[in-house]
């Protein structure tokens, strides 16, 4: 006769998740919801693009969230009736069933858990990502384009929305650097645990045979601002240079100057578009990323202030945050929370969960000492 009691561990979730709906606040969000869907019901919404999409957008994520809530408080119920069922029915099937539904709602709570660690002041903007390659020459170039596809892997797996805004090729292979937006809730705050050195260690592709090869990768997470939120940026500390947008190899895939690249003279930041097909609209955009790279400088450097006055000057990330090892073993490690998988060509495919949740946890540790 079977006997299949999860009770212990449904009631555990169960506890786990209604500490989530009150950091959530469901009633906040429903009236978000609310609110956002009269705004996008106002029929000249679209006579302004811009709000027209922000508001759209907004309506979506937060109807998301409260969908996935609902989600699993539905699902909960149901686990509790097919393992009944499982029981009435002595159906190992069944029994089989519910295990798997345990360790997926299990998985998606503790997504959500994690979530619910991200409140800083930015952490539910969209995120704006730079890979740069580093030292290692060709094989550094491969690696960043190889970040590169790890990243837009992991926001397709989440059916998070991703705009490639600039990309620029290296000569022989992979990409010297580039720049996308996730826009997905919370992907700033989930995704800037990523930031520092990635170090990939392997047997060239592009050397000599035997011979091991590091190469390292610079991953760049801020921030996409508001339109409101604005940086004041007097116009002779910029200049703009325009250009032709290229693809691998050189091929010309636009017949204007239509690119455009801003460099910021008293910081030297540079940031460059060519997604968009006018000019004007790719000035917009390097314009909105520029402002917000320099409203994190601020941020970051009133906060080392800070620190020195108070006599801790730490840095958060290590030189070199991840390795990624494929030869002469299989591994992958993370070197600030010690959070390691031997699956390289999965995490390249973009199962970065584990590294995410384990590196939010160890940040909100290392504030709260």
């Amino acid at each position: 006769m079977l006997e299949l009691d999860l009770s212990a561990d449904i009631q555990a979730l169960r506890s786990t998740f209604a500490d989530i709906q009150a950091v959530v606040d469901v009633d906040a969000l429903r009236a978000d919801i609310a609110r956002l869907s009269e705004e996008a019901g106002v029929p000249d919404l679209w006579d302004d693009p811009a709000r027209a999409q922000k508001v759209t957008s907004a309506l979506s994520h937060r109807q998301s969230e409260l969908a996935r809530i609902v989600g699993i408080d539905s699902r909960l119920d149901d686990l509790e009736v097919l393992i009944e069922m499982a029981n009435e029915m002595d159906d190992e099937e069944s029994a089989d069933e519910a295990r798997k539904e345990l360790a997926q709602l299990t998985d998606m709570i503790g997504q959500l858990e994690v979530q619910t660690l991200l409140d800083g002041e930015y952490d539910a903007r969209p995120a704006v990502i730079t890979i740069r390659a580093g030292a290692g020459g060709v094989d550094a170039a491969d690696f960043a384009e190889m970040l590169l596809r790890m990243y837009l892997r992991w926001a397709e797996k989440h059916n998070y929305s991703t705009t490639v805004m600039d990309t620029s090729y290296a000569e022989e292979a992979g990409i010297k650097s580039a720049t996308f937006e996730i826009d997905a809730p919370y992907a700033f705050g989930t995704l800037s645990v990523e930031a520092g050195t990635h170090r990939l260690v392997r047997m060239s592709p592009f050397g000599s045979a035997g011979k091991r090869q590091t190469s390292f990768a610079a991953v760049e997470v801020i921030p996409l601002m508001e339109e409101a939120v604005q940086v004041d940026i007097p116009e002779n500390d910029i200049r703009v240079d325009v250009f032709r947008s290229s693809g691998p190899g050189g091929q010309s895939v636009n017949t204007t100057d239509s690119a455009v690249r801003l460099t910021h003279l008293p910081t030297g930041i540079v940031v460059s578009m060519q997604n968009e097909k006018s000019q004007i609209q790719n000035r917009a955009a390097a314009m909105r990323v520029l402002q917000s790279r320099l409203l994190l400088l601020q941020k970051e450097q009133e906060a080392a202030t800070k620190k020195e006055l108070a006599g801790t000057i730490t840095a958060s990330w290590g030189d070199q945050m991840r390795s990624y090892v494929l030869a002469p073993y299989q591994m992958v490690k993370d070197l600030r929370t010690d959070y390691e998988v031997n699956n390289p060509s999965a995490v390249f495919d973009g199962d970065l969960d584990g590294f995410i949740a384990a590196g939010i946890k160890w940040r909100k540790r290392k504030i709260e000492d």
